[in-house]
This record gives C-alpha cells, sequence and structure tokens, in this order.
C-alpha cells in the first residue's frame, strides 16, 4: 500500500516539478489518516459523498485531495471532467470501474453547483457509459483518469472508499 501511496505522489511531484516556476514555494502540505478518516465518517453509510479536503496552488496548477464514499445502495452517475485529471486510491472496499467510451444521456453540471466550483471544474454526467473498458478495483489500487475521460462505477460491492487527488492546470477549483 505505501508503494501504492507512494507512486501517487512521485507522479504529483513530477507535474509539479514541470510547472514549478518560483524555486522558493510555500512548503510540502501534510494530510494526516486521521484527517482522511474523519472526513470519511461524516459520510451517510447510504449515500455518493464526495468531500474536498485541501485544494493548494503548486507552481503553475492547483492540486485538490478529496475523500468519496459510494454505497452500492445508492444510485452511480458516470462523469467525465473538461480540464481535471483524477487520481484514484482505493482506501477500502472494490467494485467495477468504467473508463472511457461514451457518456450515455450527457448533461453539463450548472457552472454554480459544489462540484464545478470545489471538486471538478466543468463536466459532464451521464447515466451509463458506452464501449468504456471495465476493470475490478479494490483496496491498494490506484487509477489515473485523464481530463475529458469518462468514467463510472458500473458496480459496487457493498461500498467503496477512495482518496481522489485532482491535477488542475487551469486553477479552476476554490483554494481550501
Amino acid at each position: 500500500m505505501q508503494k501504492t501511496i507512494l507512486g501517487g505522489v512521485l507522479i504529483l511531484c513530477a507535474l509539479s516539478a514541470q510547472t514549478q516556476t518560483n524555486r522558493n514555494a510555500a512548503p510540502a502540505i501534510y494530510i494526516g489518516a486521521a484527517d482522511i478518516q474523519a472526513t470519511l465518517k461524516k459520510a451517510p453509510a447510504d449515500s455518493v459523498t464526495d468531500q474536498a479536503i485541501r485544494t493548494v496552488a503548486v507552481g503553475n496548477l492547483n492540486v485538490g485531495v478529496a475523500v468519496v464514499h459510494r454505497s452500492a445502495k445508492a444510485a452511480q452517475t458516470s462523469v467525465a471532467h473538461d480540464e481535471l485529471t483524477e487520481i484514484y486510491h482505493i482506501l477500502a472496499g472494490s467494485g467495477t470501474l468504467v473508463t472511457g467510451g461514451t457518456l450515455t444521456k450527457p448533461e453539463r453540471f450548472p457552472a454554480d453547483s459544489q462540484t464545478v466550483k470545489e471538486l471538478a471544474g466543468p463536466s459532464m454526467r451521464g447515466t451509463g457509459l458506452e464501449n468504456g473498458v471495465s476493470r475490478k478495483v479494490g483496496a491498494g489500487d490506484v487509477v489515473i483518469i485523464p481530463a475529458g475521460t469518462g468514467h463510472w462505477f458500473s458496480s459496487i460491492d457493498g461500498a467503496i472508499d477512495y482518496e481522489v487527488m485532482r491535477v488542475d492546470p487551469g486553477k479552476l477549483l476554490s483554494l481550501k
């Protein structure tokens, strides 16, 4: 699990190094496991809840960290984010993640919604994905979802919790 987390951190570091214009950058931001678990505990058990923990400026981009809880009992929708790349690190549970393909019945999130302003920038949602690639994911797995790539959980085994790192080159997300 430490190797998986380290891999995600290395990706973010590489992106930051490529865009860093000020070598006298602010100190590192630390988000402890207790903060992640406390945020997850706020999520209602039978819901889909995406909660931003921190969004910080890192050179020429913003990076957000959030946690998501998804229950199999809650309705699942597909999404695609116009400009943000997401990195999922599965903390607990498992499910089938579908990526790529075409959103079915797409509709744009309202520009003033919390999803657009705090979580994922301009995005679309749909009822599913056609012609995507399905993968079973579980605790310890990491998935990188490039900007513009549709994704959704077509099935969840009870519930799944995951950390999301959002790479925001357009600085669309509010800092937190």
